[in-house]
């Protein structure tokens, strides 16, 4: 494996960004559930969201690393990736599976801002993380698939020209093996909206612009059908794959943001006649935070590696989503604890950042679901469902 690539420039070069869009502006978006569309823009300008859409389609053709890098320092300096992560990697399916004509149509609009595509739609109510009993089914129409379904925590739908949307094509129960007979559909969401689709905005404790999605007789073009009918699921694993180690690098931003606001503050605060930090009941949990921290960073760099070398990395993308999420909860609980009363007001943008951070032990997959692929895949223990 090569060696890990720390990207300085890129995360210089974020943190100078972000300090144009402080905590007053996340605050106002937070109140009104509002996206953010002016710092989306900023970084669409930048090219960052663009980093690995290879050259030939008008993006930067940087692996994985750094897109972590992008997203790790978003979330250190406070500010919010997951309004936009989904742009850097949903693209994948596309550029992994799709074809030379769906390459050329999209990824270039993509690389520049022009096409949005940062919506995922896989849950579905019934199904919830067992994505092989997905409902929402396409059947064949001379040159249009016929949608109908549903779909649940959709985030960015609202925001997205573009959807990578799984569905399936051949029932559950005519297949040989249960994760056969789903298929990928590339949705223009314009055009939906006005032949099927309804979005139903959900409200949740995080600004996530999460939504619900209804099919009724929803028409797609044969075309847009992303590689081979049927191999669906195997299509959208890399992906997967791709978003735990994101996600786990931006876990590791907000772990760093909670330490680094904990420490400043035990070090200024005086109570008692003395700075809170001398105290160790104090000291000793940013301690703990930040060592936690740093060895859910370790992981994530191990999962990055294998991803860009080309290797297996189902369980180390896991485990890094896990470790990380776990570490920024923690790091966040500990900043509150050392702010006291003042952790808890907007003010302070902790009490926003913990709340955002808490997903992600949920999403995009839950601990409990980590654990039992650990357990099996590489523990050799018997599967529980």
């Amino acid at each position: 494996m090569k060696q890990y690539e720390n990207y300085p420039e890129i995360r210089e070069a974020i943190s100078k960004l972000c300090s144009h869009f402080p905590g007053k502006y996340w605050r106002k978006l937070d109140r009104e559930h509002a996206y953010p569309t002016e710092f989306v823009q900023a970084l669409t300008k930048s090219g960052y969201l663009a980093l690995m859409i290879p050259e030939q389609y008008g993006g930067t053709g940087l692996p994985l690393g750094a897109a972590c890098a992008v997203l790790e320092e978003i979330q250190r300096a406070g500010c919010n990736g997951g309004a936009c992560h989904a742009q850097m990697y949903t693209m994948g399916t596309v550029l992994r599976h799709g074809s030379e004509k769906q390459k050329q149509k999209y990824l270039p609009g993509i690389a520049s801002g022009e096409l949005r595509l940062q919506a995922f739609g896989v849950t579905e109510p019934t199904s919830g993380t067992d994505t092989t009993r997905i409902r929402t089914r396409a059947i064949r129409d001379g040159d249009n698939y016929v949608v109908n379904g549903q779909k649940v925590f959709i985030s960015r739908t609202e925001h997205s020209d573009l959807m990578v949307l799984l569905v399936r094509t051949t029932p559950r129960d005519e297949c040989q093996k249960r994760t056969d007979g789903m298929s990928v559909l590339l949705v223009d969401m314009g055009d939906a909206l006005e032949n099927g689709m309804t979005i139903t905005p959900i409200r949740t404790m995080m600004n996530h612009a999460s939504t619900e999605l209804f099919f009724d007789d929803l028409l797609v073009p044969i075309g847009n059908l992303i590689g081979t009918e049927g191999n669906g699921f195997r299509y959208i694993l890399d992906g997967m794959n791709a978003e735990r180690i994101l996600i786990a690098a931006e876990c590791i931003g907000d772990a760093r943001y909670f330490v680094e606001k904990a420490s400043s503050y035990a070090t200024e605060r005086e109570v008692f006649g003395r700075p809170i930090g001398q105290n160790q009941g104090i000291q000793f949990p940013i301690a703990r935070a930040h060592i936690q921290a740093e060895a859910a960073a370790a992981i994530v760099r191990q999962a990055t590696g294998l991803f860009e070398a080309g290797e297996p990395c189902g369980s180390e993308a896991n485990m890094a989503k896990m470790l990380a999420s776990e570490a920024s909860w923690q790091a966040g609980d500990t900043c509150i604890q050392t702010h006291g009363g003042f952790g808890f007001t907007e003010e302070y943008d902790i009490e926003r950042k913990f709340r955002e951070t808490r997903l992600y032990q949920v999403a995009p997959i839950s601990t409990n679901l980590i654990l039992s692929h650990i357990a099996t895949h590489d523990l050799g223990m018997p599967k529980s469902f």
